[in-house]
Formats: structure tokens, sequence, C-alpha cells
């Protein structure tokens, strides 16, 4: 009985922990994140473009060669 007795204020004192740690989280403000999230955005999609290019372009390729 007392192991039950136990692990509930062990799981009491995690969640203290766990909400001391969430109030020292610093979130962004809304325009630092609005560029962020554009910046990650535009990174995405060349980053997926570079990745399309190089892909058709292996492909004429190999078709080339195998022809």
């Amino acid at each position: 009985m007392g192991d039950t007795v136990k692990a509930k204020k062990q799981k009491k004192n995690w969640f203290k922990g766990l909400k001391a740690e969430f109030s020292k989280i610093i979130w962004p403000d809304r325009q630092s994140l609005t560029k962020e999230t554009v910046a990650v955005l535009a990174v995405s999609v060349l980053l997926g473009v570079i990745i399309a290019v190089v892909d058709l372009i292996v492909r004429f390729g190999i078709e080339f060669i195998v022809k």
C-alpha cells in the first residue's frame, strides 16, 4: 500500500516539475513566428523544386543511356 502512495506523490511532483518547465518557455511573438514560417515554407518549396529538377535530369539521362 505504501508503494501506491509513493507513486501518487511522484506523479504530483512530476506534474509540478512539468508546470515549472512550461512556465520557463519563451514563446515567439507573431512577427518573428510569421518570418520563420515564411522562411521554412520558402526553403521547403525551393528544395522541392531542386529535387524535382535533379530527378528529371537523372531520369532523362538514364533513358538516353538505355536507348
